[in-house]
């Protein structure tokens, strides 16, 4: 069964198609289309209806345009609408229209996408799911990820995101979600807000896509909860809360236990143990969160517990690696975390938890002693106070567990200036200059995290780390 017809296409946008073509995909690059998609022209940086041509010879079975491009022929198998993004959110309306899945939205400053995986992982094998690609979760992601299910989809899972304030509530009255999480309140975009209280108020407007009763789950332990609740009274919601101070989901320890952390929960009265393989305490209360929506969706807790801890994080986000820097003494290891796709204050506190409490390997490297290792990348879109943000990493009690903090970029000069001469690495303006004598501030034994936006190119760094390993025995 075709995921769109020309005619269920025409239907649902009001376009007009060239030719009976049916598609069983949608996609918005040409670097990464399969045949049978659906190729949509939208604008950003390029103009897509500059590579509709490209998109057709590698076999898209039509595209979506507002008009048809110079080298396309009049008769290829379009649809052609005046506005290409309205076009692409009326198919994901009615995407969601022919639909029975059970719907969940997930957002926050912190965590949606690891959230999101989270709950894929855990919901899987429970039924036929659909979730956001990536970190698809704003004015065109959302849309493209309705857009992209099947009608026979069960559970769906949709990320949603924000820059600035109006965002989210059309996005999640597009989704229509059942249920709704936010994962925490921080500040992120404060460019775009006057203080965090607004950021509060803009991720509380989710639930304005809910129906009267839907699940609203909200973290407790954050400062703005209040802001967030007091929104599932006015939308007339069954609101619940999560974390050490939630209610119906009360954590009531986390361990990190090498590799893996493990949770002591209470659900409504009755106790919970699951674990993640990856450390993180933030990992454990997010994993909380999903597992309230997880009821609140109607599926079996126990089974999707039992499937969390065979989670790990996606790339860029925490993910850990074992770097094998001899190809013959395979015990000459150093530990990478990348975090490098998006840093905030909280994310960056997080992630900074994480190393100070890694296990770190003497006697093996030239160093002798295993060390801790941050590279820092500026955090963007912080406002006014971003200097002091910055500035103010220098005095978590997380940062005084590290040995050394390499940073990059003009921001974070405010923190380098802030270290003390033995923890202080090298500044660079760039990842790219940060790449030069890289490996020889490396050894084994080391743990080492790269963190900070994407923007800031951490992920050179991270795999410039990654080209200096070696396979290892049974690697």
């Amino acid at each position: 069964m075709s995921l769109w017809t020309a005619a269920e296409a025409v239907a649902a946008t009001g376009g007009r198609a060239v030719g009976d073509w049916a598609c069983d995909g949608v996609s918005i690059d040409t670097r990464t289309i399969e045949p049978g998609d659906l190729f949509v022209a939208l604008k950003d940086i390029r103009d897509g209806h500059d590579f509709v041509a490209q998109a057709l010879e590698k076999g898209a079975g039509a595209a979506l345009v507002s008009h048809v491009p110079k080298d396309v022929s009049a008769n290829a198998p379009l649809l052609i609408v005046d506005d290409v993004l309205r076009g692409l959110e009326a198919l994901g309306v009615a995407a969601r229209a022919r639909t029975n899945a059970k719907v969940a939205a997930i957002t926050g400053s912190v965590g949606k996408t690891s959230t999101k995986e989270m709950l894929l992982a855990m919901l899987q094998g429970q039924g036929r799911t659909h979730a956001s690609v990536a970190s698809y979760n704003n004015h065109w992601g959302v849309p493209l990820t309705l857009a992209r299910m099947p009608q026979d989809t069960e559970i769906a899972i949709i990320e949603i995101g924000m820059n600035h304030p109006g965002e989210i509530a059309p996005l999640a009255r597009m989704a229509r979600p059942h249920v709704a999480m936010i994962t925490t309140v921080a500040a992120a975009h404060l460019e775009a807000f006057d203080d965090v209280s607004e950021i509060a108020i803009e991720k509380a407007s989710v639930f304005e896509g809910l129906p009267i009763g839907g699940a609203a789950i909200v973290n407790a332990d954050i400062e703005h909860a209040a802001i967030l609740m007091a929104k599932t009274l006015d939308c007339r919601l069954n609101g619940m809360s999560f974390g050490e101070h939630g209610y119906e989901y009360k954590m009531k320890n986390v361990s990190i236990q090498g590799e893996i952390t493990v949770a002591q929960a209470d659900v409504n009265g009755t106790p919970l143990l699951f674990k993640i393989g990856t450390p993180g305490r933030h990992f454990a209360m997010n994993a909380l969160g999903a597992l309230a929506v997880v009821e609140a969706l109607g599926a079996d807790l126990a089974l999707a517990a039992t499937a969390l801890g065979r989670w790990s994080p996606y790339k860029g986000r925490g993910v850990r690696e074992v770097i094998y820097l001899d190809p013959v003494e395979t015990h000459m290891t150093l530990n990478l975390i990348d975090d490098s796709y998006n840093a905030n204050p909280t994310s960056m506190a997080a992630a900074l938890e994480v190393l100070a409490g890694a296990q770190v390997t003497h006697d093996i490297g030239r160093v002798s002693k295993g060390r801790r290792i941050a590279f820092l990348g500026d955090m963007k879109e912080l406002g006014p106070d971003a200097i002091a943000l910055h500035a103010g990493i220098a005095h978590l009690d997380a940062t005084k567990e590290l040995d050394v903090v390499h940073c990059v970029g003009p921001l974070m000069r405010a923190l380098y200036d802030l270290l003390p001469d033995h923890k202080r690495g090298h500044w660079t303006e760039t990842s790219e200059e940060m790449l030069t004598g890289l490996r020889g501030r490396l050894d084994s034994g080391d743990v080492v995290l790269a963190k900070g936006s994407l923007s800031m190119k951490l992920g050179l760094i991270v795999d410039a780390i990654r080209k200096m390993g070696h396979p290892g025995a049974g690697v």
